[in-house]
């Protein structure tokens, strides 16, 4: 049996009772580290520290990598959106701009009380012709006829000149034709003067009242009406606004200067007075269309002198 050495037996038990004592010592409640434990925590920290900077540095880069793509993503699918709210807008702006057309013209509809207006778009416009014809897009079968008179929710553009069965030629009132003419009359607060439309000037972009009595006085900012003397024209309908009067034939009659109450360059949709009713000539009451001519002295509408 070998001998064992009590030596030893007494330095393992010596052993075993300071690490004990070292562990009891360790776990108790201390505010201060041992010079050991400060060595070992402070290596760690450091270790851990020259880690984890570049470890974070990288994960930074990660994540600043993951966010801007995702800002891209948002930002992309804001975009769409913002584009299909500008073409909701833009439709809303169209109907919105649609309905307020219609809604002038029911109510231009409803002051036409002789006549049947019928609604109409224009379809096309000659470029030779710009301010003087347009096409639309009514005809003789939808009750269409000659001469009858064509105006937009502001005021009178017209009369239809040509005919087919599906759509007519409009000319309007910055037509060259000499034989064109319009009666009208002024609405001035003290009495009622009458005129002639023959023309307009170039230059100033206006129609031109003729023959109006000299004796008669009108002011500038009046505002001029079809007289519906002409039996063309319905009474009433607006024409434009004197801008200036001046005299002409040695100073016999008076001339004066309208600016359009209706706008010539963008023309969509129009309306046309369908005679409704039957003038009776009160001579001789057979029914016939009666002779429409005025008590102005001056010749109706598309007369000749």
């Amino acid at each position: 049996m070998p001998h064992f050495s009590y030596k030893k037996l007494i330095l393992l038990l010596v052993g075993m009772i300071l690490l004990v004592a070292l562990i009891s010592f360790t776990l108790r409640d201390r505010q201060n580290a041992t010079l050991p434990e400060q060595f070992i925590k402070d290596s760690v920290g450091l270790a851990q520290s020259i880690v984890a900077k570049p470890a974070n540095y990288i994960t930074g880069i990660f994540d600043d990598i993951n966010s801007l793509l995702n800002t891209y993503e948002e930002n992309q699918r804001l975009k769409m959106r913002l584009e299909d709210f500008a073409v909701l807008q833009a439709e809303v702006n169209t109907l919105k701009s649609e309905n307020e057309r219609l809604r002038e013209l029911l109510e231009r509809e409803n002051s036409l009380r002789d006549y049947d207006p019928i609604r109409a778009t224009v379809i096309a416009r000659n470029p030779d012709q710009w301010e003087e014809k347009i096409i639309i897009n009514k005809g003789s079968s939808h009750g269409i006829k000659p001469n009858m008179a064509v105006m937009t929710t502001k005021g009178l553009i017209g009369k239809i000149s040509v005919v087919t069965p599906f759509t007519s030629e409009v000319e309007l009132l910055y037509t060259n034709n000499p034989n064109y003419r319009v009666s009208a009359m002024v609405q001035s607060e003290k009495e009622v003067a009458f005129g002639l439309i023959e023309g307009y000037d170039e230059e100033r972009n206006e129609l031109i009242l003729k023959r109006i009595d000299s004796s008669l006085e009108i002011k500038e900012g009046e505002k001029v009406v079809t007289s519906g003397l002409g039996g063309i024209f319905p009474k009433g309908i607006l024409i434009g606004e004197i801008t200036e009067v001046t005299t002409e034939d040695f100073g016999l009659t008076k001339m004066a200067y309208i600016k359009p109450s209706a706008n010539f360059s963008m023309l969509e949709e129009v309306l046309i007075a369908k005679r409704s009713v039957t003038v009776i000539d009160g001579s001789d009451g057979d029914g016939t269309n009666a002779d429409l001519t005025n008590n102005t002295g001056i010749p109706g509408e598309g007369e000749e002198e």
